[in-house]
């Protein structure tokens, strides 16, 4: 029994993945070698949300430490059921239509024993499920010190049924409407760090900023948990964008190595920016750097050369380094820099994919392409963008979305958890700073 999956494209652009990419008179069959690294894949891909709770954890004061590393673990429950009853199928679901899928896989009915293309789609929905947990999970870096636990876990169950899996059903499934376009995303440019970021500055509009803010400056009160958490992130990537070719093979090679590539090369670049700029590289750069690099490669991974993916890190930091430099000009107080880190790396690398695809022969001409990915970009913003508006909203009528101001200023691990993070904190450990005014 073999189940349909969605088609992404590989090298060059006619070789498909998935269970219609096999030639019609070959019948599709398990391979254990495709299953065994799929796997191992969709588990590096969850380690990749506890990899960055501790990167934000390590952002945000010590007071505050837990409520902000629970918001991402918490988006593994909420999706991890969710995307069983009903997400999985509004995106791949069989029998949908360019907008959504079909429902005849609620529950994962109809699963068992199918395949998509030489692997199980048990495993195939995990992987995917993978995805769809850490999309969440980085929300929750733009509302961080403020936001209700349950209002958040309200908004992010709404967010992935409602947001989420129709914008991957779009891009990636064989039924979606950029997908028949031809739009470019191997594993998660526009369908997560774009629809992610835009999200979250929505989210930081609406919730508000900070008390103080800009006055007071929340500094990262653990610098090694943000190393620790971008490292956990860039090995889980390699099974993230890897993976995504669906198979152990010439694809999975090149998105791993350019998933090496570009990560390194931004992360270079932006310690060259702060060492131009403040005089001296920081931890923190770092750790940024790679980050940016990651989600700038991701649409690409598998469509572009190795030299290409040095250029789209090293252009993708350098966008993300001077967002942040620039964002106070957005007037919203995105704690974690969650649009300039992945909104705006993920449409310099969706726009670098159709620029760039040409190295590996993949995709349309130069030009038909890139109009084909402004529309997937400009697409992605505005539907997650105005979608997580109403959203919040809508949460905002049930319970409010903000903690009181005694609690914000004490800290969110007690209020939230009537846990702490350290059994003893030092003295003005993550305080507030006062950088200006009076």
């Amino acid at each position: 029994m073999t189940h349909p999956t969605p088609l992404k494209a590989a090298l060059p652009l006619a070789l498909l993945l998935g269970g219609a990419a096999l030639a019609q008179d070959a019948k599709p069959e398990l391979n254990t070698g495709d299953t065994a690294w799929m796997l191992v894949s969709a588990a590096l891909v969850l380690l990749m949300t506890p990899g960055l709770a501790f990167f934000y954890g390590g952002l945000t004061r010590s007071q505050s430490v837990l409520n902000t590393m629970m918001m991402s673990f918490v988006s593994i429950g909420i999706v991890g059921v969710l995307w069983m009853l009903a997400g999985y199928t509004l995106a791949f679901g069989e029998g949908g239509n360019a907008l959504i899928g079909g429902l005849g896989n609620l529950g994962l009915e109809g699963l068992s024993g199918a395949l998509s293309g030489t692997i199980p789609t048990y495993v195939f929905a995990a992987f995917q499920a993978m995805f769809a947990i850490i999309a969440l999970a980085l929300i929750s870096g733009a509302v961080v010190e403020r936001m209700r636990f349950g209002a958040f876990v309200l908004f992010g169950g709404l967010w992935t049924l409602l947001i989420y899996s129709p914008l991957a059903h779009w891009v990636w499934s064989a039924d979606g409407w950029l997908f028949k376009d031809g739009a470019l995303d191997f594993a998660g440019g526009t369908v997560i760090h774009i629809s992610a970021g835009i999200s979250a500055l929505v989210a930081a509009f609406v919730v508000g900023p900070r008390l103080g803010h800009p006055r007071v400056a929340h500094v990262p009160h653990n610098v090694p948990l943000v190393l620790l958490g971008a490292g956990l992130l860039w090995f889980g990537w390699m099974g993230f964008n890897a993976g995504s070719a669906l198979s152990a093979g010439q694809t999975a090679a090149l998105a791993f190595i350019t998933t090496l590539i570009a990560p390194a090369a931004a992360m270079l670049t932006w310690l060259v920016w702060e060492s131009v700029r403040n005089g001296k590289p920081t931890a923190v750069g770092a750790a940024t750097g790679v980050v940016v690099g990651l989600v700038a490669i991701t649409p690409a991974c598998a469509f572009v050369s190795p030299w290409a993916a040095l250029l789209i890190g090293a252009l993708g930091a350098t966008a993300s380094y001077w967002a942040v430099q620039l964002k106070h000009r957005l007037r919203a107080d995105d704690s974690l820099d969650v649009f300039a880190c992945h909104g705006v790396a993920g449409i310099v690398g969706a726009l670098l994919t159709g620029a760039l695809a040409w190295t590996t022969g993949a995709g349309k001409p130069v030009g038909e392409q890139m109009i084909v990915q402004i529309v997937s970009v400009v697409a992605s913003l505005a539907f997650a963008g105005v979608g997580s508006f109403i959203l919040l909203k809508l949460v905002s009528l049930v319970t409010p979305l903000r903690v009181p101001a005694n609690q914000e200023v004490t800290g969110m691990d007690i209020a939230a958890h009537s846990e702490q993070g350290y059994s003893e904190n030092e003295t003005g450990l993550g305080a507030p700073v006062f950088v200006g005014g009076d």
